[in-house]
């Protein structure tokens, strides 16, 4: 009973939240599921997952700013309006049901992105450099291995992967002049760099207690590959400049509990890490910062093979780098299949 017990906490584990790039030239999370909830029993699993992020709050180290704030403050600083982000995130796991299994994660992007540009606001959008951009397709594609051969319970292992440069990062849209103009690298599909993902989960029971949970775990992401991207001075005759994605490190910790018979409440606190983005065409200044979530969430067993689930990320610590947009929360639902 108590085996059975911690497949299904693993199952329900919500690992590390990732950097996707939200903001413009800026960092934020979103709620990408990872490894450790697929194929927690032999054979293949199938998710399916839905995440809502809009941000629209203007934000520098722990505050909110205002657009004229920041334009006393830093007259070259970009000052953002919105960036509206919808993940549709497809995962297929496979479990040998004794020591290792593996995930590939592929994201579907629809982002809507406004910034008023540099030296810019609502009243006075600088023209050259304020757009209006809106997006859609496939994002980086993530290949995830994790062993966990390590006790009999099968309660902690290691995770070890790819992340691979296959969503488009070279998407260009018109500048309030009328004139073509490269979308922010940190805005595109995919990030042109190629990363590899390491980390380490554990989950059990609380001591003392026979239907409460936990969970957690830590995982770190680092560009091994980083690209080149349209250059914004040279955007007319194909100029091309360097850019590397921050690493990011994810701290997540949460219970669960598995009293009820299908339905398992759940709270998780996730903490991300995000470092500033580097190369010629990286803005160095509102990039990178530190961002804590308190996560409520809850999964229904619809049967023994099918799963639903929704969580709600809710903002209680974020610290960034320079002037960034933040949301109110991250929505996220979805549903997984075991056959």
């Amino acid at each position: 009973m108590k085996l059975k017990k911690l497949i299904l906490a693993m199952a329900f584990l919500v690992p590390a939240v990732e950097v996707l790039a939200c903001a413009s030239c800026g960092c934020s999370l979103n709620t990408d599921i990872g490894t450790q909830g697929m194929g927690s029993s032999q054979g293949w699993t199938f998710d399916l997952r839905y995440d809502s992020l809009n941000q629209n709050k203007l934000w520098s180290g722990t505050k909110s700013i205002s657009q004229q704030a920041v334009n006393a403050a830093n007259p070259s600083a970009e000052v953002e309006n919105f960036t509206q982000n919808n993940y549709l995130t497809a995962s297929l796991d496979y479990n040998d049901g004794e020591s290792w299994g593996a995930t590939a994660i592929l994201p579907y992007i629809l982002r809507t992105h406004s910034t008023f540009g540099v030296g810019g606001n609502a009243s006075n959008p600088d023209p050259d450099t304020s757009y209006l951009s809106t997006a859609s397709g496939f994002g980086d594609i993530k290949i995830i291995g994790r062993y966990f051969g390590f006790a009999e319970q099968k309660d902690w292992g290691f995770q070890f992967g790819l992340k691979l440069p296959t969503g488009s990062n070279s998407q260009t849209t018109t500048n309030g002049s009328g004139n073509p103009y490269p979308v922010d690298p940190g805005l595109q599909l995919g990030t042109g760099s190629t990363d590899v993902i390491l980390g380490v989960y554990k989950f059990g029971f609380v001591p003392q207690t026979e239907n409460w949970g936990y969970f957690g775990n830590v995982q770190y992401q680092a560009t091994i590959k980083p690209t080149n991207v349209p250059s914004n001075i040279s955007a007319l005759n194909g100029g091309m400049d360097s850019y590397r994605p921050g690493n990011a490190l994810n701290v997540n910790v949460g219970v669960n509990y598995q009293g009820f018979e299908k339905f398992v409440p759940t709270l998780q606190m996730n903490y991300l890490n995000k470092k500033v983005d580097s190369g010629t065409a990286a803005d160095t200044l509102s990039t990178g910062g530190n961002l804590v979530y308190l996560t409520p969430g809850a999964l229904y067993n619809v049967t023994d093979k099918t799963q639903v689930y929704a969580n709600v990320q809710l903002p209680v610590y974020q610290n960034v780098n320079g002037y960034q947009l933040v949301p109110s929360y991250i929505a996220s639902v979805g549903v997984r299949v075991h056959f």
